[in-house]
């Protein structure tokens, strides 16, 4: 027992305290400006690229959670044509996972300082209890950054992202940006109409992260097959610092459970 009353007085304060210290990094890594503190917030420079093609390429700007910049190439396989396409000067599109993941981050800081500096945990359980809250909110973080959203081809085509390119998107491109991991990764669409006398049995494709060749959907009163996928991307450092930030807190807070499991099981095995 007295040794459980140490766990709880010494090492689980000192276990919330590194978690605290870690997750405040991991915070700092989405270089987004605390609310108020007015801090600009650092633009960064990614060039866009894949091995074995130079279909797409591109330099994005990113600024904490917006892409404030896009610069593309496209040479379109059909006549080796180029396109060029960039972002409106007045448009910026937020990145919701980045945003997401940091706000689970900051959920996660708020609940280990939420309580007097002095403040003792009287049983394991409370301790568990916090574990499991804490753990949730970094799992939730982590899961924004590894899982992109599934979306179908139609809400692809009716996203703002199309509206914020100038030149406009030609009708037969499409774009998506998201997050994949410790990436930020562009996927260019290639389209053609399905004429009303084709004889392909239209079947639209359902929800999903990356679309193959031969994806069928309606949109506009008109039916489009992807005739092209063209995927490339750039690693974005800090969110593997993120990525990494997690993985550590997460074994931190099961470690700490696991020792406060020992106990319970000592007591509610042990020989009368």
């Amino acid at each position: 027992e007295e040794e459980f009353k140490w766990l709880l007085q010494e090492e689980v304060h000192a276990v919330l305290k590194q978690l605290q210290d870690i997750l405040k990094e991991a915070s700092h890594r989405f270089a987004l400006p605390a609310s108020g503190s007015g801090g600009a917030v650092k633009q960064e420079n990614f060039v866009l690229s894949t091995s074995g093609t130079d279909q797409v390429k591109g330099v994005l700007t990113l600024q904490g959670d917006a892409l404030c910049q896009a610069d593309v190439n496209l040479k379109m396989p059909r006549n080796n044509q180029l396109l060029h396409f960039a972002f409106r000067e007045d448009k910026q599109w937020k990145l919701q996972q980045i945003q997401d993941a940091r706000n689970h981050v900051n959920q996660a800081i708020y609940l280990l300082m939420n309580r007097d500096v002095n403040y003792q945990f009287k049983t394991g359980s409370e301790v568990l209890k916090l574990m499991d809250a804490v753990m949730l909110q970094l799992s939730r973080a982590r899961n924004r950054l590894t899982t992109p959203a599934t979306l179908t081809l139609p809400e692809v085509a009716s996203s703002g992202l199309t509206k914020m390119f100038t030149p406009a998107l030609p009708p037969d491109i499409l774009v998506n940006f998201y997050i994949n991991l410790n990436k930020l990764c562009l996927t260019v669409y290639q389209l053609h109409v399905l004429q009303p006398s084709t004889t392909k049995n239209f079947k639209p494709a359902g929800g999903s992260i990356l679309h193959n060749p031969g994806a069928m959907f309606e949109f506009g009163n008109q039916r489009y097959e992807v005739s092209h996928v063209h995927k490339v991307e750039c690693v974005v450092p800090w969110l593997n610092d993120a990525l990494v930030f997690f993985t550590v807190s997460l074994q931190l807070c099961q470690q700490l459970k696991d020792k406060i499991s020992v106990f319970f099981s000592y007591w509610n095995y042990r020989p009368y």
